[in-house]
């Protein structure tokens, strides 16, 4: 039944679901519109028997608060104001259901449609203050909707669909200048930059001489186009640029006619130009075509064989204890010039058969230097089928760069399946930049579950070094050769428990031999050090030492998943799924798939009707075990942990099957009788941990 009743004779249930605090609830804002509009929607009510003829609003709670607000303010009058309201009778769990409902299904407007309509009001009656008056909100605030509505189109369409957040829409909507808008919008798009880097960009309003487009470009023809120069007195860093867009258009000529000319001279499909020395995003959705190599020649493998003969008389020499260092220093350079040599034999550029050239293409890139340079990647739109590769071979001709990490199979046969690790819930293919991010936060949990264990760090080291001196294509997983890691992703990253650990670590390090001037000063404060304090170092700078993944392939080190496994790495307690590191970066059908799996289609159900960044928020509380769910579902979610980040030891030493949790992260070697044994004899034959350490070292010293 739908009836008026005075204001003065309602008052707040306290069943009504809204608990959160006043000043969470919009309520100025809402009494603007309601005094402007009146009441557009009835409250719930249900009647109270004291005192006679009221009524408790269980739900419109907001709607009852703003109306209040109008009262105190003066604007309305309790005892005349009428407020319509559908009466409804029951007990408290019926009414307290209800009200859930009604605020469970309310969708609150986005704000791309939140802009549209602010620029239709304005159209019409053209008054910012009388429009915010009316909506309860600042003039500020209608302006800063209405600046976001003259977004260029592909940046408001990616607000309007989710794509982008509202933080990245307003870093863009910093100018308002399409061209510039849609120029960061190409170089950035919304999927790999943060709001700080999109205003960063947008704010720099020029661009120093020194940079690799300006170079390209030339003063003259810059200065000849129309742009201004702001000479810098007193810097050596170069003049300023004072019109960049300029500068851009000019490059972006320069850089279309060299890449239209290379490509009519070599007859490729097609050269891509790109301002940049980097391929890796612009080569997103297509296939890396691998040629392969040709077959060394009967001289070449003659050669190979000669190398392994002497490399193999080097060793033997090497370990004559009577050599002299002068002696031992030649060997050993001898044996890396032949390492080099083999290297060069193996290495020989593929050539590109004739048949693949209109099929395929290169990117020009631009060099730091400003000078284009071709890539020597070939890339295809679609998988092709390279001359050559043998019919037996489970490898495709191209792999997917970008979305899809699918390859083309070869003589017609299907690809193969991608690598779990390389999957989302759901079966949809991670993109190839979160399983890189992913890979460089799966090595941080290893590196910071390293620092506890300093002497499997010192077995590690010297298994490498050792190691490396005999083999000259092994796979490590670690830069331990005096090499810095090259992490896949640069900038910014998400910060994790363990990232955060490990810069606890160092700062936690004895470094006070880092402050003498020469290096000697430093090696003799460094040696003075305790046993303790060396072996922190090493385990520390071994951790540091470890890569994200090998190389740009979609997969992991499978020595640093049998490191895992040794130290039992509890990768769920190190790191957690949020919005930033995992759930906005896959779609909304791979969440509900994983919500599926965790909690069954009760818990995907309660998320299927949210939009992606409400489902990814509540993830984020739901995976952090901070939501209120059942159970089993809570116990699910907290252990979680995607395929890409688990540590899967496959081969042990003696080809021993390995038991893998699925919801920890933890791997622990399959119970078999071969596996005891193996085990009791390590327990009796090597000390374990620091023991071994200590050990090593009291042979050191002796």
């Amino acid at each position: 039944m739908t009836i008026t009743v005075k204001l003065s004779k309602l008052a707040l249930s306290p069943i009504n679901v809204r608990s959160r605090p006043e000043e969470l609830l919009e309520i100025p804002q809402l009494a603007a519109d309601i005094e402007a509009r009146g009441i557009l929607q009835n409250l719930l009510v249900n009647p109270v028997k004291k005192p006679r003829g009221s009524f408790e609003v269980f739900d419109g709670g907001r709607r009852l608060r703003a109306l209040m607000k109008l009262v105190q303010d003066g604007v309305i009058v309790a005892e005349s104001y009428d407020v319509p309201v559908k009466v409804l009778t029951g007990d408290v769990a019926t009414l307290s259901e209800t009200s859930t409902a009604a605020n469970f299904h309310q969708l609150k407007m986005t704000p791309a449609e939140e802009c549209r309509a602010f620029q239709y009001f304005i159209g019409l009656k053209g008054d910012i203050d009388g429009v915010a008056k009316r909506f309860g909100v600042t003039r500020r605030f209608v302006e800063g909707r209405l600046r976001l509505a003259t977004l260029a189109e592909p940046i408001f369409d990616a607000l309007s669909e989710g794509g982008i957040t509202l933080d990245i829409a307003k870093a863009y909507a910093s100018t308002e200048n399409q061209a510039k808008q849609l120029h960061v919008w190409e170089a950035y798009g919304g999927n790999y930059s943060n709001a700080d880097t999109i205003r960063r960009v947008i704010a720099s309003e020029t661009m120093k001489s020194t940079d690799s487009v300006a170079i390209l470009v030339g003063e003259d023809r810059y200065v000849a186009a129309g742009g201004k120069i702001d000479p810098d007195l007193f810097s050596e860093d170069g003049d300023k640029w004072v019109d960049p867009e300029i500068a851009q258009r000019l490059a972006a000529e320069i850089m279309q006619a060299e890449a239209k000319r290379v490509g009519e001279e070599l007859g490729l499909g097609w050269i891509r130009p790109i301002a940049s020395n980097y391929t890796h995003n612009a080569a997103a959705g297509l296939y890396r075509v691998i040629l392969p190599q040709p077959e060394p020649t009967t001289e070449q493998v003659a050669r190979l064989e000669e190398i392994d003969a002497r490399q193999s008389e080097i060793s033997i020499e090497m370990d004559d204890e009577s050599l002299t260092d002068d002696a031992y220093q030649a060997l050993d350079r001898e044996h890396d010039a032949l390492s080099d040599e083999i290297r060069a034999i193996h290495d020989t550029t593929p050539v590109l058969p004739e048949v693949l050239k209109p099929q395929v293409g290169l990117f020009l890139k631009l060099t730091i230097k400003g000078e284009m340079q071709l890539d020597t990647a070939y890339y295809s739109e679609q998988p092709v089928k390279v001359p050559g590769d043998r019919e037996d071979e489970d490898g495709a001709d191209g792999d997917r760069e970008g979305d899809d990490r699918s390859t083309g199979g070869t003589s017609g046969k299907p690809a193969a399946p991608p690598a779990p690790e390389t999957v989302a819930p759901g079966g949809k293919p991670l993109s190839a930049r979160l399983f890189d991010e992913l890979s460089m936060q799966r090595r941080d949990v290893l590196a910071a579950t390293l620092l506890g264990h300093p002497g499997l760090a010192l077995d590690y080291a010297l298994f490498v070094m050792i190691d490396d001196r005999h083999s000259s294509f092994s796979a490590y997983g670690s830069t331990i050769r005096a090499r810095s890691p090259q992490d896949p992703v640069s900038g910014q990253q998400p910060e994790t428990r363990a990232r955060v650990y490990l810069a606890e670590a160092h700062e936690g390090l004895d470094a006070a031999w880092t402050e003498h001037k020469s290096e000697v000063d430093r090696f003799e404060a460094f040696r003075a050090l305790d046993d303790d304090s060396k072996a922190n170092w090493l385990a520390y700078i071994v951790a540091r030492s470890f890569e994200a993944k090998p190389s740009y392939r979609a997969e992991h080190c499978a020595l640093h998943n049998r490191l895992a496994t040794i130290m039992e790495v509890d990768v769920a307690s190190w790191w957690r799924p949020t919005s930033e590191n995992y759930f906005d970066r896959i779609s909304k059908g791979s969440i509900l798939a994983l919500l599926a799996d965790v909690g069954g289609a009760a818990l995907t159900a309660r998320h299927a009707t949210m939009k992606k960044s409400e489902i990814s928020s509540s993830c984020e509380k739901l995976f952090a075990g901070e939501a209120i769910v059942e159970p089993e579902a809570r116990d699910a979610a907290i252990a979680w942990i995607p395929d890409t980040m688990r540590f899967l030891d496959t081969v042990t030493a003696d080809d021993a099957e390995a038991d893998v949790d699925d919801q920890s992260g933890v791997i622990e070697p399959a119970d078999t009788e071969a596996d005891e044994a193996a085990n009791d004899d390590e327990a009796v034959d090597e000390p374990a941990g620091d023991e071994a350490l200590e050990e090593d070292r009291g042979e050191l010293a002796a």
